[in-house]
């Protein structure tokens, strides 16, 4: 279907999937179902019945940030790892939606976005009746830790530049820098896998990390040398992989931008620090309709 810009839009009709937890390991079942007008995009853990268990994504209900994006409520229901599936929301203009999943995690899938593209193709999009707001950025924002930096600045429409720079020689220093919509999503980021280190595996799992993690779903180095048969789906995955999760993670703040989005040795934290900025610098950026004054003609 063709969206409009100038519509929210939610899922035309119930999809459900399955698979396992990046962190956890465990297996998780998901169903995506469309939801009202101006309710967001909520996850429901329906494993969960003693408490609240209805967690609305939002900037400030990120609670970590170690090796993905987890949320919680105030009654401290969490899940984890929802930068991939937010990712391929934004991209695809889904305002509203329920999340529902058995489990604490939202599944890996292949390590990117492009499975819950097709998971979505498969539910469809309907637009309703509500007009989109924006958050257009007025004057720069920026957040820095040491060398690592993240910022916004004021643009016509959501770019996203990223940089990263390792000592394996199967990374180096990468650099991407593009204008988002669905189809360069589609084309450009969606089918970019996570990737992580042979020599970390060990001491991740006895923090409980990276328990689900294989060559099925992440891209792994060894020293200088990429371990999966397949090899990499881009010479520069990794840095594509990291404008992935900056599109999925500032989703959390509850609409679309129409700004630039920088990421100089970025990752989940900084992302994240850069959508705090944002809540607390109510000056630097408005709301905005797309372009109110075309709507009649859609």
């Amino acid at each position: 279907m063709s969206v409009s810009p100038y519509h929210q839009h939610t899922v035309a009709g119930p999809v459900i999937f399955a698979g396992i937890g990046l962190h956890t390991g465990a297996h998780v079942r998901v169903a995506v179902r469309p939801a009202a007008p101006d309710s967001g995009i909520v996850f429901v853990r329906t494993d969960v019945q003693d408490r609240d268990n209805r967690v609305p994504v939002c900037g400030d209900a990120v609670v970590q940030t170690q090796l993905g994006t987890v949320i919680a409520n105030a009654a401290d229901v969490r899940v984890s790892t929802i930068e991939h599936l937010m990712a391929a929301l934004a991209a695809l203009s889904v305002d509203n939606c329920v999340v529902e999943l058995d489990g604490p995690e939202v599944p890996i899938m292949d390590g990117s976005s492009e499975p819950f593209v097709q998971i979505l193709d498969r539910a469809g999009r309907r637009r309703q009746e509500a007009a989109r707001r924006y958050i257009e950025i007025l004057s720069p924002i920026e957040v820095v830790e040491g060398d690592k930096r993240a910022t916004l600045t004021p643009a016509e429409s959501f770019e996203v530049a990223f940089e990263i720079a390792f000592a394996s020689k199967a990374i180096g220093r990468q650099r991407v820098d593009l204008v988002i919509d669905e189809a360069s999503f589609r084309k450009e980021l969606s089918n970019c896998r996570t990737f992580g280190f042979l020599r970390e595996v060990e001491a991740l799992r006895d923090i409980g990390l990276a328990r689900g993690g294989s060559m099925e779903n992440a891209v792994v180095i060894d020293g200088d040398r990429v371990l999966n048969p397949e090899g990499l789906r881009r010479s520069d995955e990794f840095v594509r992989h990291k404008a992935l999760d900056a599109v999925g993670d500032l989703y959390v703040v509850g609409a679309p931008i129409l700004g630039r989005f920088e990421g100089i040795l970025a990752g989940h934290g900084l992302n994240n620090a850069a959508v705090r900025a944002l809540m607390e610098q109510p000056r630097a950026w408005r709301w905005r309709a797309y372009a109110p004054e075309l709507a009649e003609a859609v």
